[in-house]
């Protein structure tokens, strides 16, 4: 990785936004307000996080999660701008397939990958529906910041454990639910929100609506274990190098220093 690049961070959560309004679980609704913030303005305002980064200071450089891909079949849950698949395009997967619920997303990532001589099988869907993805047939399935996004945890990880060959590997990294909870201020961490709070909430951001869930740790291992998986590794820790790459003074990098930002699972189908 480029040590001088400069990446966006998707970071998101009632914590750092400090505007958050209660919903109620409507998917439909939900669904329709997410879509149409990554159709106008979601890289716009939250930027895109790809391979190699799992999300604010953890690198698939430093985690080595995937190792060799070379040949295999991976499906990308969320593919957002297509950076992800160029990634693993450029290490010979022998085949790219997508998910994004967003079409605009999708438009994106077929022009990007084209400029890259790249292609990809594209499907636009929620994740937690039925959308024609072949099942037992991927040897990896990834999800780089788009797993939080879904409306039905358990159903969506069933859906991926199916997509997977015996033994295949599912990844997929997503903001710390410790980093949406806690603020900086005056130099501490105060707490603002409840870590047990998993209602969903409504945020408004430079005139972009989303619409999100903070779910705790307990419930991605108690959930993926239902579904068949069993977890190999877990990764919460920042990336020190990362983080001095950052100013002195930002308080994000602070912050991170004092509790995980980011978690990034490496999974297995039974």
């Amino acid at each position: 990785m480029d040590k001088h690049a400069v990446h966006r961070t998707n970071v998101i959560g009632a914590g750092e936004v400090g505007n958050a309004v209660t919903v109620s679980l409507d998917k439909d609704s939900i669904h329709q307000t997410n879509i149409h913030f990554w159709d106008t303005k979601g890289n716009e305002i939250l930027g895109a996080t790809a391979l190699p980064l799992y999300g604010a200071f953890v690198s698939e450089e430093q985690c080595q999660l995937f190792g060799d891909v070379s040949g295999s079949k991976m499906l990308e849950i969320g593919c957002g701008t297509g950076h992800s698949l160029q990634y693993h395009g450029e290490r010979n997967a022998s085949e790219l397939w997508a998910l994004d619920i967003s079409d605009k997303q999708i438009e994106k990532a077929k022009q990007h990958l084209t400029a890259c001589g790249l292609s990809a099988n594209f499907i636009c869907s929620p994740m937690e529906e039925e959308c024609g993805i072949p099942t037992d047939y991927f040897n990896y399935v990834y999800s780089v910041y788009a797993i939080g996004w879904t409306t039905d945890l358990e159903g969506t990880f069933r859906r991926i454990a199916s997509y997977l060959k015996k033994d295949g590997v599912f990844i997929f990294s997503w903001s710390h639910p410790i980093h949406k909870c806690v603020v900086a201020e005056d130099d501490m961490l105060v707490f603002k929100k409840c870590y047990f709070d998993e209602s969903w909430y409504a945020v408004t951001l430079d005139e972009g609506t989303l619409s999100l869930s903070d779910r705790k740790l307990s419930t991605y291992v108690n959930t993926l274990s239902k579904a068949g998986f069993v977890i190999e590794q877990m990764v919460e820790q920042s990336d020190q190098e990362l983080m001095d790459l950052r100013d002195v003074n930002d308080d994000f990098a602070k912050k991170a220093k004092m509790l995980p930002v980011t978690f990034v699972i490496k999974a297995r189908k039974l």
